[in-house]
């Protein structure tokens, strides 16, 4: 039961990140340095540190007595993944949601699900399953089935693009777009490193002084993302500085609204995972990253057919796209089920 209520927390969590980013669709005045500046800013500090220092008692004391060690690995796992995410929001721009979230999905599952087993995280994570375990061999095979997944899904945008550029419909280099997500997708494991190498003092410190379980983990992303978070908030400013349109975020406040229901829901969807993860128990790392990489992926193929991506695209690609989207539930299947046969 433990399982697959841990299981349907990352699977809720993947599906909400994966999807999160749909207002941008909406968006007709807005560019991606303004929307990226805006859910950014509440999604990775104003919303975690808000939650952080109003339901954790004495939360900055707590924060302080954590070991500089900590915090310093987990922000450097967290300033990868902050240039990963930015690149990822270009690649939504220049690929699609569809394809960018298969590459990230499939080159960070790889490295996202064995690191773990190898090296063991804090905390919970410190026992968990070794990679060569009947558990282990077990989630190998589920990450295996997503990579599997991850091709038939590229090979789908392959075909997608090709399609879209006969009809005039896509904007700058897939190349170029495709080497984006691929450096995004290997630097994209910072988020879950970030939480698996430091949730455990950190948990430990805010608990000590009588936060819950959930404002506690919230801490841990505030904390723990803080270089992320400088690296997604500073550029896009930096872009709006450069292009001296600053002023674009006044006259659309409807706008603005639609990129804070975007940084709501990405701040949501990590609390989610980290919470779904310690639910997994031991390997929870591993097999919790596994399962909300596949339905983040699930998300983004949600968003990128009802967006309209796929318009005027049929036979092939498609069909491909559907075996993905099907490899992905089964690899989260046999994931989940991996975790069931820890300790043996």
């Amino acid at each position: 039961m433990a399982t697959l209520f841990g299981a349907m927390v990352v699977a809720a969590a993947g599906l909400i990140i994966g999807s999160g980013g749909w207002p941008m669709k909406l968006m007709r005045q807005l560019q991606f340095e303004h929307w990226w500046f805006v859910g950014m800013l509440v999604g990775l500090i104003l919303m975690p540190w808000a939650l952080t220092l109003s339901l954790c008692p004495d939360a900055l004391n707590a924060l302080f007595s954590v070991e500089a060690a900590v915090l310093i690995r987990s922000n450097l796992f967290a300033l990868g993944w902050g240039v990963a995410n930015v690149l990822c929001g270009l690649c939504f721009v220049r690929i699609g949601f569809a394809l960018t979230g298969a590459v990230l999905a499939g080159l960070g599952v790889s490295l996202g699900v064995t690191v773990p087993m190898v090296v063991k995280g804090s905390g919970l994570f410190k026992d968990a399953a070794d990679i060569g375990s009947p558990a282990g061999k077990t989630v190998l095979v589920g990450a295996s089935v997503m990579v599997i997944a991850v091709v038939f899904a590229s090979l789908a945008g392959l075909g997608r693009d090709r399609v879209l550029k006969r009809l005039q419909k896509t904007e700058g280099s897939f190349l170029i777009g495709l080497m984006m997500a691929i450096v995004s997708g290997i630097l994209s494991t910072g988020i879950s490193f970030a939480f698996v190498y430091s949730q455990g003092p950190i948990l430990a410190a805010m608990k000590a002084r009588g936060a819950g379980e959930v404002p506690a983990i919230f801490a841990v992303w505030a904390l723990g993302l803080s270089a992320g978070a400088l690296v997604n908030v500073l550029y896009p400013a930096y872009l709006m500085t450069r292009r001296k349109n600053w002023g674009v975020l006044a006259k659309n406040m409807k706008e603005v609204g639609l990129a804070v229901i975007i940084g709501a829901n990405f701040s949501l969807g990590v609390a989610m995972m980290g919470h779904g993860m310690l639910l997994l128990g031991a390997l929870g790392a591993s097999v919790g990253f596994g399962i909300q990489q596949s339905t983040q992926m699930l998300g983004n193929q949600g968003v990128g057919f009802i967006s309209g991506e796929w318009h005027g695209v049929r036979g092939t690609p498609r069909h491909q796209m559907v075996a993905a989207i099907v490899l992905l539930v089964l690899a989260a299947a046999i994931m989940a089920y991996g975790n069931t046969l820890t300790g043996r």
